[in-house]
């Protein structure tokens, strides 16, 4: 991969906010982890809390080791979260097939018991994940701050919800893809490139 400055707006680092019982170790976190590296930009990839008030100060107090203007990125719930900070700190994201309406699929979950596999913990959705949730989601998004990058096949989200809600934000929507959105690697230079970032690897969004 080949670097080349490309903005004056250049964003200062990069905060990747996993999705729901995901991980560090995640294949995305990685991903994220290696395009840093090659541009030589500070990344936090922390593993979150399942507790979404405790995920989203965890991340917020992670904002200050990465620069004045770090780029967000999130999958998922962590798309949710993600845009929670954008909106909070005037700050650009990409969110990768993000969720737009957690408390209703938190609902579906409740009493389910959870094992995440990166860090062994066990447990169990209540009631207090959906109010979190509830209190968190923002009544209005800025259109203008994020990248959207949806799967047209995503199993888990609508990606309807997600066009509608950020309608008027730049957007890619990959044919067939999934919720994970396994493509991810083909479209990492317009990740960095939304953080003013020239990252020579796969297509960028125009």
């Amino acid at each position: 991969m080949l670097t080349a400055p490309l903005s004056a707006r250049q964003t200062s680092g990069v905060l990747y906010l996993h999705g729901f019982n995901s991980g560090y170790g995640s294949p995305k976190s990685a991903l994220m982890r290696d395009a840093c590296k090659t541009l030589a930009l500070p990344c936090e990839t922390p593993q979150l809390p399942h507790r979404p008030l405790a995920a989203l100060r965890l991340a917020e107090s992670l904002l200050a080791k990465l620069g004045p203007r770090p780029l967000l990125v999130g999958s998922s719930m962590g798309g949710f979260l993600a845009t929670c900070l954008a909106e909070r700190h005037d700050l650009p994201a990409a969110l990768i097939n993000p969720a737009v309406r957690p408390v209703r699929l938190v609902s579906e979950w409740i009493g389910e018991a959870f094992v995440n596999e990166h860090t062994g913990e066990r447990f169990t959705v209540e009631t207090a994940h959906r109010e979190e949730l509830d209190a968190l989601t923002p009544q209005v998004v800025v259109p203008e701050r994020y990248l959207l990058l949806l799967g047209s096949a995503d199993e888990t989200l609508d990606p309807a919800d997600a066009f509608a809600l950020y309608r008027g934000a730049r957007t890619v929507i990959h044919p067939g893809g999934d919720h994970v959105f396994s493509p991810l690697a083909s479209y990492l230079s317009a990740v960095f490139a939304h953080g003013g970032h020239r990252l020579m690897a796969g297509p960028s969004v125009q």
